[in-house]
C-alpha cells in the first residue's frame, strides 16, 4: 500500500521525488503529493486526486526548487481519495510535513485529544495525527529535532507505519520510522534517500538499508544515514541488502504494458528458480536447513496466503498431500489469524507472499512463530520481511513484478511449491530418488510449453470477443484445475471489472447453473486427464443452456473442440502441472477482456500491489 519517497541532498529532489512515484504508483494510486523545503525556508507542496501524472502537470507550473523532500501516492484506507486527503499532510503551522504508509488504529481517540488541545485537522485521514503529535514534539521535549519529535510521536501510536518526516525547523534534514509497513534508505554520494520499495532506489544506488521493525532512521544532506533503536541508541550495523537486478527490469522495454512484460517474462523465471536445484540426492533447497529427521516428523503442514498467493496454496495441498503424503490445511491469512489453530513442535508452517510484506501473512506466520511451528516462507523480494522473519526461506526469482494483477509470480510460486513438495516427498521416504528426477526434468519442460502458449496470444485475443456483453462469466475445473479457474476467473476480476467466480465443475448444477443463458460465457478448463470425461459432461450441461463455452484443452482433443465455440489450446502438459501452462492462456484472456473494456491492466481501480494493512 502507498508509495513514499524522500531524498535529501545537493542536487533538485522533485525531478527524483516525481520519478520515485511513477516507479511506486503501483502502490497506490488514488492520489498522490510532494512537498519540500524552499530556499526563504518554507514549507511547499502539490498535491491532488488521481495519477501521478497529473500530480506532474501541475507541478511543472510550481515552484518546487529544493533540494530536500518527501512525497507519496495513496491507496486509501481512512477518508475519500480526493485532493484534501493526499498526502503529505501538515502540522497547524505548516512547518512540519509527513508522508505515512499503514494504519493509525488508535487515531480517533488521538484526534479528539489533539483537536481538544487547540489543533485543527484539514483531512480525514488517519495519518495527519502524526504531524500534530510532531508539532507538539518539536514545541516541547524534541526542541526542535525532528527525528526526536518523530520518535516521541510514534510512542503514542498503535497500528503500522512507515513514516517519512521533515520540518522546516530542522532543515535539509528527514527522519523516517518503521514499525510493521516496508521502508528502505540508501546513502550516496549525491544525498540520502527513503522510499517504501527499493524499485525506486534502483536506478541510484545498489545497495540499499532495510529498517527494522521499531528503528528509526536519520537522513542528512551530505548522503549519511543512521539507524536508531526506539530508545535513541544508534545501530552500528544496520541491515544491508544488494539490489540483484537492474533498474531497466522495472521499466516497460517496449511491451505496451507490464502485465503484458511479465506474461511474456514467465519462462525465464521459472528457468531461473530451477537452475542448479536437480543433485545426486534429489532437489537442492539449502535454504531450508531442516534435517531429514525433522522432516520425517512433520505431523501437519498449515500454507498461509492471501489472495493469488492463497490459490498457490491450494495446489500445493495437492501436491503435498498427493506425493509427500503429509496432511495439509489452506487457509487465507486474514481469516487464520483469528482461528484456533492445531500446534505441536512438529508443525509446519509455509507462508506464500509475492511481497513479502502482506500484513495478514507476516500476522499468521509471527502467530505460528508464537505457537511453536517452523515457518518457512516462499516469496519473490530479497530480504523482505517475510524472509527475514521466517525460519527459512525459498526465492521465487521472478524479479520486479509492477503489474498490480500477479502473472509471473504466480506460476514460479507454483514451480516452488512443487520443488518444495518434492524436497520434502524425496526426505521422508515417499518418493524414491528415480521419481524426484523425472518429476524435476518434466519441470524442465515448462518454460518451453509456457512459450507454445504464448505463441497463440491470438486464440486469447479472439476468445476476448465473447465478453463483450457479459454481465458474468463463470470459470469451472476439477481436481487441481478448479483452482486454475478460481485464479482465471480472480485475473478476470482484477483487471477488466467484470463479474465472474469459479466452481469446481460437478459443483455447477448446486447452483451456479442457474446463472446460465445465451451468451453467458463459461470458461472450462480440460486438459487430457484422470477427469476429462467428466469435465465434457459439464461441458454439455453448459451447452444444453445456450451459454457460450470457452474450453482451455489438450492439443488435438477433437471432442472438446466439437462442442465448443472457443479453444485456447495447451500442449500435452504432465497433470499435476497443467494449471502452470493453463493459466497462461487465463492470464492473456483477461488482459484482452479488460483492454477492450477500455481499462488500465496495471492499475486496477481500488486495488494496489502490496498489501501492508489489515
Amino acid at each position: 500500500m502507498c508509495g513514499i519517497v524522500g531524498y535529501t541532498g545537493a542536487s533538485q529532489a522533485a525531478p527524483f521525488l516525481l520519478d520515485g512515484l511513477k516507479t511506486l504508483e503501483y502502490r497506490g494510486y488514488d492520489s498522490a503529493g510532494i512537498e519540500v523545503l524552499g530556499g526563504d525556508g518554507r514549507l511547499r507542496g502539490v498535491k491532488c486526486a488521481g495519477r501521478v501524472s497529473s500530480l506532474a502537470e501541475r507541478c511543472a507550473k510550481a515552484d518546487l526548487r529544493s533540494t530536500c523532500g518527501i512525497a507519496h501516492t495513496r491507496w486509501a484506507t481512512h477518508g475519500a481519495p480526493n485532493d484534501r486527503n493526499a498526502h503529505p499532510h501538515l502540522d497547524c503551522t505548516g512547518r512540519v510535513a509527513i508522508v505515512h504508509n499503514g494504519i493509525i488504529e488508535n487515531f480517533s481517540e488521538l484526534k479528539d485529544e489533539l483537536v481538544a488541545a487547540g489543533h485543527s485537522f484539514a483531512s480525514d485521514t488517519d495519518s495527519e495525527v502524526i504531524a500534530h503529535l510532531i508539532e507538539d514534539a518539536m514545541a516541547g521535549d524534541a526542541a526542535g529535532d525532528i527525528l526526536v519529535a518523530l520518535r516521541l510521536a510514534c510512542a503514542r501510536l498503535e497500528g503500522s507505519w512507515a513514516v517519512v518526516a521533515m520540518s522546516a525547523d530542522d532543515p535539509g534534514r528527514i527522519a523516517c520510522a518503521r514499525k510493521g509497513s516496508p521502508l528502505v534508505l540508501a546513502s550516496t554520494d549525491g544525498g540520502a534517500y527513503a522510499a517504501s520499495d527499493i524499485t525506486a532506489l534502483a536506478g541510484v544506488t545498489s545497495r540499499v538499508i532495510q529498517l527494522d521493525n521499531g528503528q528509526f532512521a536519520s537522513l542528512d544532506a551530505d548522503g549519511s544515514v543512521r539507524v536508531f533503536t526506539e530508545t535513541g541508541d544508534e545501530v552500528s550495523s544496520p541491515d544491508f541488502l544488494d539490489i540483484d537486478w537492474d533498474a531497466s527490469a522495472a521499466t516497460l522495454g517496449g511491451y505496451p504494458d507490464f502485465m503484458a512484460k511479465e506474461i511474456s517474462e514467465q519462462p525465464e523465471a521459472i528457468e531461473r528458480l530451477l537452475k542448479g536445484r536437480l543433485t545426486d540426492n534429489g532437489i537442492e533447497l539449502d535454504e531450508l536447513e531442516i534435517s531429514d529427521e525433522e522432516i520425517a516428523a512433520i505431523d501437519r503442514i498449515y500454507v498461509v496466503a492471501c489472495g493469488t498467493s492463497y490459490h498457490v496454496g491450494l495446489i500445493t495441498r495437492t501436491l503435498i498431500e498427493s506425493w509427500a503424503k503429509i496432511p495439509v490445511v489452506v487457509e487465507p491469512a486474514s481469516e487464520f489469524n483469528y482461528e484456533d489453530v492445531l500446534v505441536t513442535d512438529h508443525t509446519l508452517c509455509v507462508i506464500i507472499t509475492q511481497s513479502g510484506e502482506t500484513a495478514d501473512t507476516l500476522a499468521s506466520a509471527r502467530k505460528m512463530h508464537e505457537a511453536g511451528a517452523r515457518v518457512f516462507a516462499i516469496t519473490n523480494v530479497l530480504g523482505s520481511t517475510a524472509a527475514r522473519e521466517s525460519d527459512g526461506v525459498l526465492y521465487i526469482q521472478a524479479g520486479p513484478e509492477v503489474s498490480v494483477c500477479s502473472t509471473k509470480a504466480y506460476t514460479a510460486q507454483m514451480v516452488a511449491a512443487v520443488l518444495l513438495t518434492l524436497y520434502l516427498a524425496h526426505r521422508n521416504g515417499s518418493m524414491a530418488t528415480g521419481e524426484v528426477s523425472r518429476r524435476y526434468r518434466e519441470l524442465t519442460k515448462l518454460p518451453d510449453l509456457i512459450r507454445t502458449v504464448l505463441d497463440r496470444s491470438w486464440q486469447d485475443k479472439a476468445a476476448a470477443h465473447e465478453f463483450e456483453h457479459a454481465g458474468s462469466a463463470l470459470f469451472l475445473g476439477r481436481g487441481v484445475n478448479s483452482t486454475t479457474a478460481a485464479e482465471g476467473a480472480l485475473k478476470l476480476k482484477e483487471v477488466s471489472y467484470l463479474h465472474a467466480e469459479a466452481y469446481p465443475a460437478g459443483e455447477m448444477k448446486h447452483g451456479p447453473i442457474a446463472l446460465l443463458e445465451p451468451g453467458f460465457p463459461v470458461v472450462t478448463i480440460v486438459p487430457n486427464d484422470r477427469v476429462r470425461e467428466k469435465t465434457i459432461s459439464n461441458i454439455q450441461e453448459v451447452i444444453a443452456r445456450g451459454a457460450t463455452c470457452i474450453a482451455v484443452a489438450t492439443d488435438g482433443d477433437e471432442d472438446v473442440a466439437s462442442l465448443v465455440e472457443r479453444v485456447l489450446w495447451i500442449p500435452p502438459t504432465p497433470e499435476y502441472f497443467v494449471p502452470i501452462v493453463a493459466i497462461v492462456h487465463l492470464q492473456m484472456l483477461a488482459r484482452y477482456v479488460a483492454l477492450a473494456r477500455g481499462c488500465d491492466v496495471d492499475k486496477p481501480r481500488n486495488l494496489a500491489k502490496s498489501v501492508t494493512v489489515e
